[in-house]
């Protein structure tokens, strides 16, 4: 018996071509390894930054380098997941908790020693854990990945808590502050796009389809 030819193929049409099912990224690789590391670095730098009440020079270096080696894993595992083809939904949102909880122990820390008024902590720490429950609040519904200007208000606040923690002279002490004031602004206003992109995420009452 011969087997029924294809319509399509009777009608001289080309059959549409079959699109291989999508492999779901694992969440044991490279990026998210780098991830995890730098919740890993933070007990670490902590340890570094109150060792001998924080005055002892070389220990202060210790801790500015442990903090920045953590710092670099943030822009090193987001270009390995695009790069790669690694992006997951683990990482998009272990890398902003990652974030949050290296400099959140490098602001209190520093706050602890009396060398950054609390209320600077204080309004950051309030911003990063509103997304942060935020991103929970919405998950159901979408993963919201971290902003352009998210990664930017990350690395002026990189740059002005590692201006901070090191033994600079007093001369450098306006430049820390810039840096700070710049960090601050952008903190809140991002913190205000975040904001909306949730409420928008949350009201369209759209979900994620599954791969």
């Amino acid at each position: 018996m011969s087997a029924v030819p294809d319509e399509s193929a009777q009608a001289g049409e080309t059959p549409p071509a079959q699109v291989p099912p999508r492999t779901p990224v694992s969440n044991i690789n490279v990026a998210n390894f780098l991830t995890l590391s730098r919740l890993v670095l933070v007990p670490v730098f902590i340890v570094a930054l109150f060792a001998d009440d924080g005055t002892d020079t070389w220990w202060r270096a210790v801790a500015t380098a442990l903090f920045a080696i953590a710092s670099l894993t943030d822009q090193v595992d987001g270009w390995v997941a695009r790069r790669y083809g690694l992006i997951t939904d683990f990482g998009k949102i272990a890398d902003p908790i990652a974030d949050k909880a290296l400099i959140g122990a490098a602001l209190v820390g520093l706050s602890v020693l009396g060398e950054l008024p609390w209320w600077v902590t204080i309004v950051i720490a309030v911003r990063e854990i509103g997304v942060t429950l935020l991103r929970f609040w919405v998950i159901r519904y979408g993963v919201i990945p971290a902003s352009r200007g998210g990664k930017a208000k990350t690395l002026t606040q990189i740059a002005a808590i590692v201006a901070f923690l090191l033994p600079l002279p007093a001369g450098a002490t306006p430049v820390c502050w810039v840096l700070l004031g710049i960090a601050l602004v952008l903190t809140v206003v991002t913190g205000v796009d975040y904001v909306l992109r949730a409420l928008r995420l949350r009201t369209s009452g759209t979900r994620p389809v599954a791969p």
